[in-house]
């Protein structure tokens, strides 16, 4: 590909993203604080990453899961790195796990409604890959003045419980490490999970604490004595191995997770990896800049898959979707791909890139079904601006062409993993398997952007209801105030779209390095090749 002006003005847009991205995700891994953090060390304790590092086998691959979840979302409340919780997919003795360790340095690990959200997003990647779970619990339960936001509902705090038993029932095996306070309702998950470990001096489970068993019946008792280590160990049975220390209690987390069984694979096709044909670094030079630019998406393939790189489905039919086959890091894959560049389409009619039109939709669902058929993994890489608009194409039932696509994302059975290149717009967003449509893993790159239209369309929309309702009033607005009312409504809703306000509330599950892109779907395969179970491929009611 040659390198142009454009192609490093893209570069550095994107290397200058990839900066911000670090320096935020390293602010966000000091939790609660350097102070706070100081405070779990004079105590003994690791924080919930230094946890993790020892835990992990060493120099294997960790995809951390959620790491902006709640980022700007809390500022009264003083915020919540990472929902409180550090969590993702990572190896112990071999074997790939889900891990969430509580970060007591934040707010004591107090749960927020963004921490079950995140930890209900785990327990679901858990049981949708029947992965092995270990929690690195040290929580002191709710946060108080939400708890209204996080104890009743359907997908709240109690959901938690319901999925251990849920993943119990499935053999999925759960183990607990008890590092810190465990505190009512809380003390239900070490208890639920399969095996339970507990700290000697630091890790306690009880329903209620001291000061509440006061309070309810006049007893006095301490930590230890009410529910420490050795009182769960050799009273009450609760806990299963006493540990002097925590590196004694991870020691031992290993050896529960290397002995485990191993279960027959899905079976997705795997052969030795080779390096895509053309050069991955170039990644970071071909997404614009400016999102509503054209390029050639079959340059980012190329980037992606290995040599000798995609097999296209329909190559000259409904060419603002790419569909093909190819193979990443060695799994065969079905890739989804929007197309960015201006087209022509069979009858050599011009169509615009990023927007999918009824022969793109139709042969989309059509290859997601073969996919379905043939037990083939897909990838979507979107960068979409929605379905095609305008009399021409409700007339020749694009509703109805786009409903097949999505008929058949919403039934697939294979599993579905999708990234986030550029523009996720609207009903583009769930025809090309946006989060509501259950794929394995969700990832975004530094340029995505997700909303239900472009900020120029949603802003000039939003500012013609302000003026006609400041109109109806019997106001009149001049030009240099309908501009600045303009410039704040772009700027309020162009905040919305960024893939930080999307990780923040989960929408996907880590912004991620172009670069990493590769692995990240290896990785998200291998995951689902665990579970052995598939099921049968079918769609609903469609026109035809």
């Amino acid at each position: 590909m040659p390198m142009n002006l454009e192609f490093n003005q893209n570069e550095d847009n994107i290397r200058i993203a990839l900066s911000q991205l670090k320096t935020r995700l390293d602010k966000i891994a000091l939790g609660g604080g350097k102070k706070a953090i100081e405070k779990q060390h004079e105590k003994n304790k690791m924080t919930a990453r230094e946890r993790l590092q020892y835990l992990l086998d060493k120099d294997s691959t960790f995809v951390e899961i959620g790491a902006f979840a709640g980022y700007e979302m809390y500022e009264e409340q003083g915020g919540c790195p990472a929902g409180g919780t550090v969590a993702g997919l990572g190896y112990v003795s071999g074997r790939q796990c889900i891990i969430l360790a509580n970060d007591q340095t934040v707010k004591a690990g107090a749960w927020f409604p963004i921490t079950g959200k995140k930890n209900l997003r785990m327990q679901e990647i858990a049981m949708e890959n029947r992965l092995p779970v270990i929690y690195l619990v040290d929580s002191a339960g709710v946060f108080l003045p939400l708890q209204d936001e996080i104890f009743p509902d359907k997908e709240h705090f109690g959901r938690i419980f319901r999925n251990n038993a849920r993943m119990s029932a499935m053999g999925i095996t759960q183990i607990a490490a008890v590092m810190g306070a465990c505190v009512a309702g809380g003390a239900y998950l070490p208890i639920m999970s399969d095996e339970t470990l507990m700290v000697e001096g630091n890790g306690s489970i009880f329903l209620a604490g001291p000061y509440l068993v006061r309070a309810a019946i006049g007893e006095s008792i301490d930590i230890e004595t009410l529910g420490g280590s050795m009182t769960h160990n050799a009273i009450s049975g609760i806990a299963d191995y006493n540990c002097e220390s925590e590196q004694e209690c991870l020691d031992q987390v290993k050896k529960i997770i290397g002995k485990l069984g191993h279960s027959p694979h899905a079976g997705f096709d795997r052969i030795d990896p080779v390096s895509p044909k053309k050069n991955p670094e170039e990644l970071y030079g071909i997404i614009p800049k400016d999102s509503s630019r054209p390029y050639d998406m079959m340059e980012v393939i190329d980037r992606m898959v290995d040599a000798p790189g995609l097999d296209q489905f329909k190559e000259e039919y409904g060419k603002t979707v790419i569909c093909g086959y190819g193979r990443i890091d060695g799994w065969a894959v079905g890739i989804v791909a929007n197309q960015r560049i201006i087209v022509k389409n069979r009858k050599g009619e011009m169509q615009m890139g990023g927007v999918i039109y009824n022969d793109s939709a139709d042969k989309a669902a059509r290859f997601i079904m073969n996919c379905n058929q043939k037990k083939i993994p897909l990838v979507f890489l979107q960068d979409v601006t929605g379905f095609m608009v305008g009399s021409r194409s409700e007339h020749a039932g694009i509703i109805k062409d786009g409903a097949k696509m999505v008929n058949a994302v919403a039934n697939s059975v294979v599993p579905k993993i999708t990234v986030i290149v550029g523009n996720s717009y609207g009903a583009g967003n769930y025809a090309m398997c946006g989060k509501a449509y259950d794929p394995r893993f969700i990832f975004g790159w530094p340029t995505a952007k997700i909303a239900v239209m472009g900020g120029e369309q949603a802003a000039k929309t939003l500012l013609q209801i302000q003026i006609s309702g400041l109109k109806s009033k019997g106001k009149e607005i001049e030009a240099a105030e309908e501009k600045k009312l303009l410039d704040e409504i772009t700027n309020r809703y162009e905040s919305q779209t960024t893939p930080y306000y999307a990780a923040a509330r989960l929408w996907i599950d880590a912004i991620i390095d172009p670069g990493e892109t590769r692995k990240l779907i290896s990785e998200g395969i291998k995951a689902a090749n665990q579970n052995p179970v598939i099921g049968d491929f079918k769609t609903g009611v469609f026109q035809v």
